[in-house]
This record gives C-alpha cells, sequence and structure tokens, in this order.
C-alpha cells in the first residue's frame, strides 16, 4: 500500500487532496447535525482527532467550500443526499485556543484578543459593502490585542451578527481546545482572573447570541459548570463516559486492524493491541489512541508515541506531591489492580491542590485512566453517589508512569541505585548513607508547600516506596498499607523466588517529646514490626521466618536513619 501516514496533519483537506491515510470519521457530522444540540461540549484526551473533526465539521458546512464536494465524494455522509445539500452552506467561525499557553493573565487575556482579532481580519470583506453602518465598521476597526474586557467578551457575537446580515443566515461557531487557557491558568497561577474573562466571553458567544446556530466546543476536560459554564444552561456535555459519539473521535478495533490489513501488517495486531488498546468512550470498549497507531504504520515500530507526544508534568506534579493515600491508590494502578473512588468528571482546577477526587478526574479525562466500571446509586443519606472502578488505560500509558516515577530520582539516580543495593545486601551502614543522600536532595520535591511538615516525610517515602516497586519490580512483589498480624505494616517486598530474603520496612515520624533521639524512633519502629506481626504474611507466602530482614525508618526533617532487627 502506498498511500502516505501524514504525521500531524490535522487539515481535513490537506488530507483529502493528498490523499492522505484516513478514517473515515464523517458520521459524526450526521449524528451530531441530526442531534438538534445547541451548544455541544465535546472532551477527549489530547491526539483523539479533535482538532481534525472540528476542521471536517468547518469544510463540511462552510459556504467558503460550497463548491469543494470534491472532499466528501466516497466517505459515509455523502451517501445521503439530504447531508449533500447541506454541504457548504452557513457561515462557520472557526477558533482555536490550542496556543494560548501564557504565563500571566495579562498575557493570555492579550493572547485570546490576538486570535479574535485575526478572526475580524479574515472577515475584512464585511467593510467594503453597505451590510455594516458607519459605527459598526468603527468598531470593527476597534477590535485589538489591547481591547478592554467588556469589549472582548462581546466581540464574537457582535461577529457573528455582521456575518449573519451579511450571508442572511446564523452562524456555526467552533471552538477547538477551550480549556487549554484553564490548564495554563492553574499552573500560572491565574485561575481567578481568566476565569472571571472566560465566563463572560462564554456566556455572550454561546448563550445570548441570537445569531448563533449551533457550536461545538471540544477540549480534555470538562471544566465545572461554577467557573465558567454558570451560564450556559443550554450546554450538552459529552464525556469520555457519555454514549453519544462514543466511536467518532479515536480508532475502534475494528478500524485499527483494517487499516493494518491495508498496510500489510495483519500478523502485528496482538502486539498492536497489547500496547495501545484499552480507552473506553462510553460503553465503545477497544477504542485506540490515533497517534500511537498512525506513527505505528508510519514507522513499523512499537513504541510510546502518545504518551511521548507532549508534556505529562502537570499529571506527575499532582501524583508525586499528593497524599499518603493518593499514593498508595497509585500504587494499587501500577500493580496492574484497579481502584474504586468516587469521580465528578467537572475538574475543578483551583482545587487540585486539595481535592483528590480533581486529581482522578483529571486524570481520567486526560487517558491515563478508563473506566471499568461505573456504579451509579443513592446514598443512605439520600445523596446520588457515583463510584468509578478505575484501571490505568495500557501497556503505553503503565509505560510512561513507570518512567514518570523513575524521574522523581533522576537528580539522585546513583545514590538511589546505591540505596537499593545496600538494602538487597542487607548492608545499614551504606542503606543510611545513600538513604540520607536521595532524602536530601528529594525531600522538598514531593511536598506542595501549602501543606504542614509533618505530612512531608509520608509524601516522600510514599514517593519513594513507588520508586522500589518499579526498580525490583523484576525481584520482589511490593504492597505497602496492608493488613498483616495485628496492623497494616508501612512496606513489605516479597521475594519471586524461592530462598531470597523478604523485606518489612516500618516508616516513623520522630515525636520530639517522646523520642530524644532518632535512635529510639528506630527502635519504636522496630517494635512496631515485632508485636504486630507484620512477618505473618511473608510466613504465610512461604518465606521462612530466618529469611525476614526488618527495617525502621526514622524521620526529623530531611535526616533518616536507618536500623534493623537481626536475622534469626
Amino acid at each position: 500500500m502506498n498511500e502516505a501516514v501524514g504525521i500531524g496533519n490535522q487539515d481535513f483537506e490537506i488530507i483529502r487532496t493528498q490523499n492522505y491515510f484516513y478514517i473515515d470519521k464523517t458520521r459524526f457530522i450526521k449524528k451530531w447535525w441530526k442531534s438538534g444540540d445547541s451548544v455541544t461540549l465535546i472532551t477527549r484526551p489530547r491526539r483523539f482527532g479533535k482538532t481534525l473533526n472540528i476542521n471536517m465539521i468547518e469544510k463540511f458546512f462552510s459556504v467558503r467550500y460550497a463548491e469543494r464536494a470534491d472532499l466528501f465524494q466516497g466517505l459515509e455522509i455523502w451517501k445521503d443526499e439530504k447531508f449533500r445539500k447541506l454541504q457548504g452552506t452557513y457561515p462557520v467561525l472557526l477558533i482555536s485556543f490550542a496556543d494560548v499557553k501564557e504565563r500571566s493573565y495579562l498575557q493570555a487575556k492579550k493572547k485570546i484578543c490576538s486570535i479574535i482579532r485575526e478572526l475580524y481580519y479574515q472577515h475584512r470583506f464585511l467593510l467594503d459593502n453597505d451590510v455594516l453602518s458607519k459605527e459598526e465598521k468603527q468598531e470593527f476597526y476597534s477590535i485589538s490585542d489591547d481591547m478592554e474586557d467588556y469589549k472582548a467578551s462581546g466581540s464574537i457575537r457582535t461577529l457573528s451578527n455582521y456575518i449573519s446580515r451579511y450571508y442572511g443566515k446564523r452562524v456555526i461557531i467552533l471552538l477547538d481546545e477551550y480549556d487549554t487557557p484553564m490548564q495554563e491558568a492553574y499552573v500560572g497561577g491565574y485561575w481567578e482572573e481568566l476565569v472571571s474573562f472566560t465566563r463572560n466571553l462564554f456566556n455572550s458567544t454561546f448563550k445570548t447570541n441570537p445569531y448563533l446556530e449551533r457550536a461545538i466546543m471540544t477540549g480534555i476536560t470538562r471544566v465545572s459548570k461554577e467557573s465558567i459554564f454558570s451560564d450556559l444552561n443550554n450546554l450538552e456535555v459529552v464525556t469520555t463516559t457519555s454514549e453519544k459519539y462514543a466511536d467518532c473521535f479515536g480508532f475502534t478495533e475494528e478500524e485499527v486492524f483494517t487499516a493494518l490489513d491495508n498496510f500489510g501488517l495483519s500478523a502485528k495486531k496482538q502486539e498492536v493491541k497489547n500496547w495501545y488498546n484499552g480507552f473506553t468512550f462510553g460503553r465503545q470498549m477497544d477504542i485506540y489512541n490515533p497517534w500511537s497507531i498512525l506513527n505505528y504504520l508510519d514507522k513499523r515500530k512499537l513504541a510510546p508515541y502518545w504518551t511521548n507526544s507532549s508534556s505529562n508534568n502537570l499529571a506527575g506534579k499532582l501524583i508525586r506531591e499528593g497524599s499518603k493515600e493518593l499514593k498508595i491508590s497509585f500504587e494499587t494502578l501500577i500493580h496492574g489492580q484497579t481502584i474504586t473512588i468516587e469521580v465528578d468528571e467537572q475538574v475543578v482546577y483551583n482545587q487540585l491542590d486539595y481535592d483528590e477526587q480533581a486529581i482522578w478526574s483529571l486524570l481520567l479525562a486526560s487517558g491515563y485512566l478508563k473506566v471499568k466500571n461505573l456504579n451509579t446509586y443513592i446514598s443512605d443519606f439520600g445523596e446520588w453517589k457515583q463510584e468509578y472502578e478505575l484501571d490505568i488505560t495500557n501497556f503505553e500509558v503503565r509505560t510512561m508512569f513507570r518512567r514518570m516515577v523513575r524521574e522523581w530520582f533522576f537528580n539522585v539516580k546513583t545514590s538511589y541505585n546505591d540505596f537499593i543495593k545496600a538494602l538487597l545486601l542487607n548492608d545499614i551502614k551504606a542503606m543510611n548513607i545513600y538513604m540520607n543522600q536521595v532524602a536530601l536532595a528529594t525531600f522538598s520535591y514531593f511536598d506542595t508547600g501549602k501543606n504542614p511538615s509533618t505530612e512531608e516525610p509520608e509524601r516522600f517515602y510514599h514517593g519513594f516506596v513507588l520508586g522500589l516497586m518499579i526498580e525490583l519490580s523484576d525481584q520482589y512483589i511490593l504492597t505497602s498499607n496492608r493488613e498483616s498480624g495485628f496492623g497494616r505494616y508501612d512496606v513489605i517486598l516479597e521475594p519471586r523466588k524461592q530462598g531470597k530474603y523478604g523485606i518489612i520496612l516500618e516508616f516513623k515520624v520522630q515525636d520530639v517529646q517522646e523520642e530524644k533521639e532518632l535512635s529510639e524512633t528506630v527502635e519504636k519502629a522496630l517494635k512496631q514490626i515485632e508485636e504486630k506481626r507484620y512477618e505473618t504474611i511473608l510466613i504465610e507466602k512461604g518465606v521462612p521466618k530466618e529469611k525476614i530482614r526488618k527495617y525502621g525508618f526514622a524521620f526529623r526533617g530531611k535526616t533518616v536513619l536507618i536500623g534493623g532487627c537481626k536475622e534469626v
């Protein structure tokens, strides 16, 4: 097959005219138009065809493409005569916020105003006729990068008015990557300011706009209604758990396997499935991310294309700085097991620092996690609840998470690896040296800076535990915070091979009122291991008692002291 893939091309016209590889998604046009929804918000992970589908919608409806039936001939939409007549019959405004990634509110606002100014420039032909009055033409010229908030908020509605009068038809508005500025505002610390500006802009454009025919917004997350959509009661929200358009974004397994057949790669179906399958939209299982599939078809090599395609820093930061409970849940996921939690699919960015539900919502919306089961019920207190059983999406994402954890200790990689070697050799002196080097260099890296210092050690050592899990996964099954004997141990390393030592780790923060020296804290940790009989689980797994090593870790700030029980 000689068809070129065309990596990264999101222009529907170029893909069709250059005969690049394309999986027909024109059924989305028909489904959306038949729905009759006034304003539709569709959320999907990045690189899932949102921009291409929005571009396709523009090319189908826009009067600028009234003579371009060739773009759709041979596709599913062109089989329907009624939709053939719709092609090229509406004025369309296509807007993208994908590049609004500024460091401050003023820069972000200026960037958005610049995008609006460019939109006006594209329609400067309106100035050459009598549709606009003298005053309206002056208003047209007043649109600038530095326009005031009140003018900016109503600018798209005003342009809709001008265009609608010119064509004698109401306008279709398409806004791609609407939430990119929101994510940057959270990272940049100007969330509240941008929310206020965006709320007014969206209300004027999508709610009180009498010149609007229909609209689509796309993004990764469903930003909370209270934040920017408080006035939009005409909004139809389609998230990854919705049934609507479930097969319109991303590639279905049937589409992927057909492509592999056409490219002479039929023998690779199971390998591709193992790596890239796993996304779930509504009840549609076995969805593949297009970016990895396109790159695989182009390069004929398995690799983490999607997870490498842009920064995963926000996800990594939220997990790294997350609480003990969040890290334990993440540990469960890394183990290949699922977690069941309440999730509100509305992401409240300004709550990410303290609301773990918001973090899970972001990870789900971003495609790092998938829903295996959804349980909706009324609680004993009469509250409507939704419990999600979540799993890591696929092997590619799991690979990304493992790399992310390793990067936490990248700056102290040598000391970290030396600590692991010393642990396996039962060299307590070396363990103390290298553990203190690691703690000194990375301790504050795990702290949000917004929590009491007493929480810092837990954030650090549970991150440290995740690192141990990744590095020792070929030799040990690592579990933490599970019941054994008469209590809950901190960390147990169960050897995968018989004859190897089992290891128990107990962490404690020094109580300066009761323990004058760190050595007393170590003894307290070791005593707890004995009294709670944490070795029980290892003995039940077949590890002889004399093959169990026990270590107490005592923390005082960034200082760590490790002690061990003598082997039996």
